[in-house]
């Protein structure tokens, strides 16, 4: 089965279907519609060809479907019919937790994303749930977002903001007992170095994660590694990289 596996972000568009090595990119922003969305990724992608496609939304969903409009992205997101847009079965699942699917090695993972705002998702023994931790209030009358995301980076500085960063993973680790910890998202590149329970993710696995939504994969539990820290890896990598059979 091929898939089409999309990715949309309040700045940019990115599109990869199964076989192909090499995504595609359209601006998106705050005018975007679900409409213009559709017909520019099918005016991207006219070459290629798919059987199914999976939308990475940033934004909360339920049952498959937008349960609110999003906030750096034009309106008509929820409700809209992206299976007859498209005119094939479409699955949308929160932008996050697909890019969380696609980081999954296996047990329990707590998945961070690291972008505009801050995207949260846990995988227990292969069971995705899409997390709304980012609100959450944290300290000093802000939120987790208000630390880690693009925000917080603005206000607080790179040297502060990877603090904040580390803090909160420690915290959300302490609280949600995870296995290991995938920090995602354009923003993790900025880190310096992780515990070595932390791995650095890469945008790229949201596609894989669209991948699996249709082909999902069997993968071996990890043993949960020791708690000292560790030189990062260089961005764009991942340490243990999801089975390709997926794609």
């Amino acid at each position: 089965m091929k898939v089409l596996s999309i990715d949309v972000g309040g700045s940019h568009v990115k599109c990869l279907a199964s076989g192909k090595s090499v995504p595609r990119t359209f601006v998106s922003g705050p005018t975007l519609t679900p409409e213009e969305m559709v017909h520019r990724v099918r005016e991207a992608t006219v070459d290629w060809r798919y059987d199914v496609v999976s939308l990475g939304y940033p934004g909360p969903v339920l049952h498959g479907a937008p349960l609110r409009e999003p906030r750096n992205l034009g309106p008509g997101w929820v409700g809209f019919d992206f299976a007859r847009a498209f005119g094939r079965p479409v699955k949308v699942i929160n932008d996050a937790a697909m890019q969380a699917l696609g980081s999954y090695a296996g047990g329990r993972m707590l998945f961070l994303g690291l972008g505009t705002g801050l995207g949260t998702a846990l995988i227990v023994d292969g069971r995705l749930e899409a997390m709304e931790l980012a609100h959450l209030p944290y300290r000093k009358g802000r939120t987790f977002e208000d630390y880690v995301g693009a925000r917080g980076l603005a206000r607080l500085g790179k040297r502060r903001w990877r603090k904040a960063v580390l803090d909160v993973v420690a915290t959300l680790n302490e609280a949600l007992a995870p296995d290991y910890v995938v920090l995602g998202g354009g923003n993790v590149r900025r880190m310096k170095a992780l515990p070595e329970y932390v791995r650095a993710g890469d945008n790229g696995n949201a596609f894989l994660g669209g991948f699996r939504l249709w082909n999902p994969v069997r993968i071996r539990r990890p043993q949960r590694a020791p708690r000292v820290m560790r030189a990062m890896p260089a961005a764009g990598t991942v340490r243990s990289p999801p089975d390709k059979r997926a794609t």
